[in-house]
This record gives C-alpha cells, sequence and structure tokens, in this order.
C-alpha cells in the first residue's frame, strides 16, 4: 500500500486537475449558450430560405448553373471538413475524421477525383496523412473569429469554383448540434443543388406539390435566382461552421463535467484510502509505545 506522503501527492494532483477541468466546463457552457443562441435563431431563417429556394426551382423550367447534373464518371469532388482546434471534446473530431475517411474511400472505388478542405487543426493533423488525394490545406484562424463575413468568403470561392467546373460535387462534413450531450456526424451537400428537393425532410407530398405552381416575378427569375442562390449557399455554410463550432463547446463541457464527476469520485476513494492509512498508522504506533511501556 502506498504511504501517506504518496496518497497527499496523488489528492492535491487531483484536486489541481479538477479545478481545471470545473473552469474548462464553466467556460464552454458560457460559449455554448451563446452560440446554441445563434444556431437556433438562424435555423428558421435557412428553412425558409431554402424553401423560397425549391419553389423557384420548380417553377423554372430551364437548368440553372447551381444544379447541373453532375456526369456519370470522373466526377470531380470537393469535401470540406469541419474540426476544432482543440481537443477535450470528446469524439467529436475523431468522428468527423472517420466519416471523411470513409467518404473519401467510397468515391475513390468509384474512381472519382477527390479534393480535401479541412477547417481545424485536429482535422489537419490527421487529413494531410492521407494519400492519393488533393488536400488543399486548413485554414485555423476561421475559428477564432467566426463570422458571416469570414464564411461568406470561402462560399463565394467554393460556388465560384463550382460554376467554372472545377467542381461537379461539393459536400460538407460536419457535426450537426442537437444539444450538449448529442452532436450528429452530417454529410451535406452543398452544390449541386438538389432537384426540386428541399434539405427540410420534414416536407409532406402536399406542400411538395404545391412548388409546382407558377408564379409572378419581379423585375425577372434570373435576376432573382442570380441574387437570391448565393445568399442561401452563404448562409448554409454558415449554418454548417455554426452547427460545428456549437457542437464543439456542447461536446467539451459535457467531457469536462464527466472528467470533473471522475476526479470527484477519485477524491473520496484516495480521501478514504488515505484515513485508513493513517488510523493503521496511528494504532501500529500506539502498539509500539504500548509494548515499550511493558517491557520496562
Amino acid at each position: 500500500m502506498a504511504n501517506l506522503k504518496e496518497i497527499r501527492t496523488r489528492i492535491a494532483s487531483v484536486k489541481s486537475t479538477q479545478q481545471i477541468t470545473s473552469a474548462m466546463k464553466m467556460v464552454s457552457a458560457a460559449k455554448l449558450r451563446k452560440s446554441q443562441t445563434a444556431i437556433m435563431t438562424l435555423r428558421p431563417y435557412y428553412r425558409k430560405m431554402n424553401d423560397i429556394i425549391v419553389k423557384l426551382g420548380k417553377s423554372m423550367t430551364d437548368e440553372l448553373p447551381f444544379n447541373r447534373k453532375p456526369k456519370t464518371k470522373d466526377q470531380k469532388i470537393l469535401l470540406i471538413a469541419l474540426t476544432s482546434n482543440k481537443g477535450l471534446c470528446s469524439t467529436f473530431n475523431s468522428s468527423i475524421i472517420k466519416m471523411t475517411s470513409k467518404r473519401i474511400e467510397e468515391y475513390k472505388l468509384k474512381g472519382y477525383s477527390v479534393s480535401l478542405m479541412s477547417y481545424g487543426k485536429k482535422g489537419d493533423n490527421s487529413f494531410k496523412k492521407i494519400s492519393d488525394i488533393d488536400y488543399l490545406g486548413t485554414d485555423d484562424e476561421i475559428w477564432d473569429n467566426l463570422s458571416f463575413e469570414n464564411v461568406k468568403e470561402k462560399s463565394d470561392k467554393f460556388t465560384a469554383d463550382f460554376l467554372n467546373k472545377k467542381y461537379d460535387k461539393i459536400e460538407i462534413i460536419y457535426n450537426q448540434f442537437k444539444n450538449a450531450a448529442t452532436q450528429i456526424p452530417t454529410i451535406e451537400q452543398f452544390l449541386p443543388l438538389p432537384d426540386g428537393v428541399s434539405s427540410n425532410k420534414s416536407e409532406s407530398v402536399g406542400v411538395v406539390s404545391e412548388y409546382k405552381k407558377d408564379y409572378i416575378f419581379a423585375p425577372n427569375k434570373q435576376e432573382i435566382i442570380s441574387s437570391v442562390i448565393p445568399q442561401s449557399l452563404n448562409t448554409q455554410m454558415y449554418k454548417c461552421f455554426l452547427d460545428s463550432f456549437t457542437s464543439e463547446h456542447g461536446a467539451r463541457m459535457s467531457s469536462m463535467n464527466k472528467a470533473t464527476d471522475n476526479a470527484s469520485s477519485l477524491l473520496k476513494e484516495l480521501t478514504l484510502t488515505y484515513n485508513k492509512q493513517r488510523q493503521s498508522d496511528i494504532t501500529n504506533q500506539i502498539i509500539e509505545v504500548s509494548n515499550g511501556a511493558n517491557a520496562v
């Protein structure tokens, strides 16, 4: 059994760790409240804008450049993976890394050319080891100042690459925020736009059929499309980034909460062990004094 000094040292170490994890939990909780409010406010706006895009697409007979049909073979795929710059957030990063690696293998088996753009240091450490893909690197600084303007710059660039036929399909891989304890790894198609299909899976058949109605546009369909669709794409990408950002803080808060609880349990065990050892030492000392007195 360890001596009292070793147990005291371990108790002090666990207490120090507990203070750190507790502080990290409170910091993540504060950041989570702010980002959770932002994502919950953004989602209804995005759903409504997506609804408008579906209605516009249904009312137009010409193929739009944003939803051109991909080639049957030799496709050029761009994957955008969102991870974090920091760890200590449970499976937040590992789930995205695994999902991205699996998606890459699926496309490679089909003979497609795959490019990968990473956002986050944790993903970059793993993705740069993958062979046979065009790895575009990472942009870690975006998480230090996440804003719609910063994400819009990335969205505009990816949209331009698609319109210039640099890529045939663009997908975003990220953690969708459900609650502080649950994050859902998700693959979301960015471009091309679904052919008259909304990403809102809860729509009924009756609502979809309503989109086939014709509408009067002012000034005209093309001008509306050219302004509304890019705005919708920018909003979609910002939603994905904000979802990932919120999920990160939720995962870290939950992880640090569990670590703090585990530290508390360990402290109780160590304190009990310390008291038992101390009592045993005191008893032995009393016995030694008693035996010495009897000998005299």
